[in-house]
């Protein structure tokens, strides 16, 4: 699928806006209902969205939440999911928390190959403070379990925030020297209701220099194709990668190839724009695969080639909260 100037060859899928977390800038400060079960895109939908997101050549899919493993029956779609023969790699944004052994020996049977732990801290106080959920050790033994079983690459990603764990992410960045991890820091992005402000950002060049004041230089390390926005580097004597995503401080909308396919069966082909296109209805209500595919091309039509983040205000910010929008 073509945008502009760019080839679009990556669907994100939001299966679910649940999740069994309440991270403090994910999800609204106040209270919010959950979308209704007749509302989000049944596993049937999805895959035939993706069939023919395939054959307009998507190749690239990433499964998000809130949670996916909170779904029943996830486990059944993916196993659907991972026969598209066109598809050359999956992948799973998890908190982890409702994985195990077991469970990600599965996923990589299926073929599925690459987790996306998001992990803020590394204190498991705080981390009840961020989460609101006492899980840290579930997690970290998630994470252990891939790293065990030979997944790889395992990204961890974390969200900088000023205040909570700015004091942290020396140690985080250390990781990298441990296990062949890929870390990224993500700048902090307001979207929706959330109870914490943009004052909360740290931006990449300040999460540099501590990295640097404790772990010395890094060197740059080259992208490969299907490799996303995340600027990577390394290390001296790291197996692992660092990787830094700038949606505030450098944004690289002229470089995305991604389209979203949230919960609720719409089209979003921007993170920070609340333009939506329904698929969902039209497929429900009997439209062909041509039909289908034309209201993809008509989504991408609003894809922007910039956004202006650092220059809204809190009116301008994005409407949904992040669950219902997909990570």
């Amino acid at each position: 699928m073509i945008a502009g100037t760019r080839n679009i060859n990556y669907l994100r899928i939001s299966v679910t806006d649940r999740c069994n977390f309440r991270c403090r800038y994910c999800v609204p400060a106040g209270p919010f209902k959950v979308i209704e079960h007749e509302s989000i895109a049944r596993y049937e939908e999805i895959l035939r969205i993706v069939g023919i997101g395939c054959d307009m050549g998507i190749t690239k899919v990433r499964i998000t939440g809130g949670e996916p493993f909170v779904r029943k029956g996830i486990f059944s779609f993916l196993h659907q999911l991972c026969r598209i023969s066109q598809l050359k790699d999956i992948s799973i944004t998890t908190n982890g928390s409702r994985l195990n052994r077991d469970k990600i020996k599965e996923l990589m049977d299926m073929g599925i190959q690459r987790l996306n732990f998001s992990l803020d801290t590394l204190v498991p106080g705080k981390f009840i403070q961020i989460t609101q959920r006492d899980r840290f050790q579930r997690v970290w033994d998630s994470i252990m379990a891939a790293h065990d079983l030979g997944m790889s690459p395992i990204k961890i990603n974390t969200v900088a925030l000023k205040g909570f764990n700015d004091d942290e992410i020396q140690a985080i960045a250390g990781l990298t020297r441990e296990y062949p991890f890929h870390v990224r820091f993500i700048e902090y992005m307001p979207m929706g209701n959330t109870d914490l402000g943009a004052g909360r950002q740290i931006l990449t060049r300040d999460i540099k220099n501590l990295i640097i004041d404790a772990h010395g230089s890094f060197t740059s390390v080259p992208k490969r194709a299907n490799d996303g926005p995340a600027k990577l580097y390394k290390l001296a004597g790291a197996s692992g990668i660092l990787g830094f995503i700038t949606p505030v401080s450098s944004h690289f909308c002229s470089e995305c190839n991604r389209l979203r396919l949230t919960s609720r069966g719409t089209l979003r082909p921007c993170l920070l724009s609340n333009n939506e296109t329904d698929i969902l209805t039209p497929l429900r209500n009997g439209a062909d695969d041509e039909a289908l595919k034309q209201i993809m091309v008509t989504a991408l039509k609003d894809k922007p080639l910039h956004h202006n983040l650092e220059k809204r205000t809190a009116r301008d910010m994005p409407l949904n909260h992040m669950t219902s929008i997909g990570g």
